[in-house]
């Protein structure tokens, strides 16, 4: 019931595919020695159509261009040095999107790559306009298409995984339901591919209405080389879309009529749902897409302030800084337990704020004098967990 309630509401879904679910390994061929296959792109082509025409707008969300060019360039080591998997991105993900407008040609649907960066998602900015651009695309009945720009980006500045950055899309669209399609079933209550004592087998877990730290550890880590991150990415970005209100679903790709046992309600994979959304608009970009620059570590009386009555973060409740950051940078607010209680765009870069921290209103106005700020993160800035 939960899932076809679901269905009732949806106007707008995001779709995204892992590497390991379009990749050629049906030829026999090893994980490291995987490459793009055209058969699978087909076939989420003719079923992308089929969603298409029941009215619902779709935005896809691809991997595969790193993998596509490792292929293209004979290059089987997993240990590619980072100009060579950058190479690989440039040179497979043309091919990824002539693979993709090929198959989509054919069923007379166009398609648009949007290739996508931190930096581009970090700069308010620069994220609406990617919003607005998307917005203009499926208007006109266009499928755009989106990866990371692997090609230029670096460890310091990657959104870290296709999980993720499909979360972060779906948030941005304001879709109604983020589809994950993987090479598993869903999330099981231990890892099915280990061997456990005395027959136990793993149990998919069909609903999760909480991601929690117990099933943050149950996701583990993936034994998957072709892909990145596994299960507990997957994990997080479906705790980043809950928290904006988007049920998600981590579903197994390899099965063909995936995507119709879906939309016919079909209780399939695992659903992250909590059946409410928490935050909106502005506070979730600083929340789950901006990358904290580093950390403030709050005592008790401005955990209270902050978390039961609402206020903003004055220097007086901080207790220590850590990292290195500039004013308007997004950080992390911890408490003395070292839980994360929130995340915030402080009004100090991390040098000022060493020298004030801790401190009270008239103190820091003798020392300043009148042109300061009273608070470190104002509460309009700030998001509390």
């Amino acid at each position: 019931m939960i899932r076809q309630e679901i269905l009732k509401n949806i106007k707008r879904v995001v779709i995204k595919i892992g590497s390991s679910v379009i990749s050629n390994r049906d030829k026999g061929r090893s994980s490291l020695e995987c490459g793009l296959s055209k058969d699978w792109v087909r076939h989420y082509a003719r079923k992308i159509k089929q969603v298409q025409d029941k009215g619902y707008d779709v935005v896809l969300v691809s991997s595969g261009a790193i993998m596509a060019g490792r292929e293209r360039l004979g290059l089987s080591r997993a240990d590619l040095s980072i100009p060579e998997k950058q190479a690989c991105a440039a040179i497979g993900q043309s091919f990824l999107m002539h693979t993709y407008e090929k198959a989509f040609e054919k069923k007379d649907i166009k398609v648009a790559q949007i290739l996508l960066s931190n930096d581009d998602l970090g700069n308010r900015r620069r994220y609406l306009n990617a919003k607005h651009t998307i917005e203009a695309l499926l208007e006109r009945g266009v499928i755009p298409i989106i990866n990371e720009n692997d090609s230029v980006t670096v460890e310091e500045i990657k959104i870290g995984d296709n999980d993720t950055l499909s979360a972060t899309v779906a948030c941005l669209v304001d879709a109604q339901l983020l589809i994950i399609l993987s090479d598993v079933e869903g999330l099981y209550d231990r890892d099915p591919s280990l061997k456990k004592n005395k027959g136990e087998k793993a149990v998919l877990i069909s609903h999760v209405a909480r991601v929690n730290e117990e099933i943050e550890r149950t996701a583990g880590k993936s034994n998957n080389r072709l892909t990145v991150g596994g299960m507990y990415t997957k994990v997080i970005a479906a705790k980043k879309t809950m928290s904006f209100g988007i049920p998600t679903l981590v579903v197994n790709g390899l099965d063909e009529k995936v995507l119709e046992n879906i939309f016919s309600g079909k209780e399939v994979g695992t659903l992250f749902w909590s059946g409410k959304g928490k935050i909106r608009g502005r506070k979730h970009w600083i929340a789950h897409t901006l990358k904290p620059a580093g950390s403030l570590i709050v005592d008790a009386g401005a955990k209270k302030a902050l978390v039961e009555r609402g206020k903003s973060l004055l220097p007086a409740g901080i207790i220590k800084t850590k990292g290195e950051f500039e004013f308007g940078k997004a950080v992390r607010v911890i408490d003395e337990t070292g839980k994360e209680i929130g995340r915030g765009l402080v009004n100090y870069n991390s040098r000022d704020l060493e020298q004030i921290k801790g401190m009270k209103t008239p103190a820091i106005k003798k020392m300043i004098g009148g042109s300061f700020y009273e608070e470190v993160i104002h509460r309009d800035d700030l998001v509390i967990f």
